[in-house]
């Protein structure tokens, strides 16, 4: 029989809870080469390029990105749903809570930022679309939401260009892990329909090249809130 939604979902935290201690150890060693030659600067420097005052990390793991971003003057706090990673961030002084994306949703951010930003944190199907709706609801007029996520005509392999679910890897994280958690394969398409649903206007696409096989590390969308929504 096959899984439903709810479990593949379940399935991801608890595949996070089992990497968590190995995941802060990559993160903080540099060891995910990606990271260190694209995508971190990419969302970095996307976050900088909008100004603004404050900025809300989901899935904010250890807070490499608080971090980075305090650097820059901008007032971070995180989410997430690991409590081993948030205490890592915590340890570290940041402001990260634990918070589901569910609860973000229904009962909105600890603190409001004008920007939030979801970096390879957009893993589920409907945990993504609760994200997204999330932004919609608690972002104030022309707030923003950044969404970094693997580029689908990158990892879309062999298997058909449509959306669904696929077997995890920690392939290029290093060593530690186990369990690869389940992730949702969406189309460009349905990332941008997405948005679509829920509001939110599309203002940029990026799709910043790695320096060695010169083809898309990552894809960003950039989106805005248009109109103030009554919580």
């Amino acid at each position: 029989m096959s899984k439903t939604d709810g479990q593949l979902e379940q399935e991801i935290l608890h595949s996070w809870e089992q990497n968590a201690e190995a995941w802060v150890g990559a993160v903080r060693a540099g060891a995910i080469s990606s990271r260190q030659l694209v995508t971190d600067s990419a969302v970095l420097q996307a976050i900088v390029d909008c100004a603004p005052a404050s900025v809300l990390d989901i899935g904010c793991g250890e807070g490499w990105l608080m971090r980075a971003l305090q650097r820059h003057n901008i007032a971070a706090s995180g989410i997430d749903g690991q409590p081993s990673l948030v205490r890592a961030a915590q340890l570290d002084g940041l402001q990260a809570s634990l918070l589901s994306y569910q609860e973000l949703l229904e009962q909105g951010p600890p603190q409001s930022a004008a920007m939030m930003v979801a970096n390879f944190s957009l893993l589920g199907c409907e945990s993504s679309g609760q994200v997204v709706a999330a932004a919609q609801r608690w972002l104030p007029a022309g707030g923003w939401l950044l969404i970094q996520t693997l580029h689908p005509l990158q990892v879309c392999g062999d298997l058909p260009y449509e959306d669904g679910w696929r077997e995890g890897s920690w392939e290029g994280c290093g060593e530690g892990f186990v369990s690869p958690a389940p992730w949702y394969f969406r189309t460009l398409e349905s990332w941008l329909a997405l948005l679509q649903r829920h509001g939110l206007s599309l203002q940029k696409l990026m799709e910043p090249l790695h320096p060695q096989t010169r083809r898309p590390a990552s894809l960003l969308l950039l989106a805005r809130q248009q109109g103030r929504v009554q919580a």
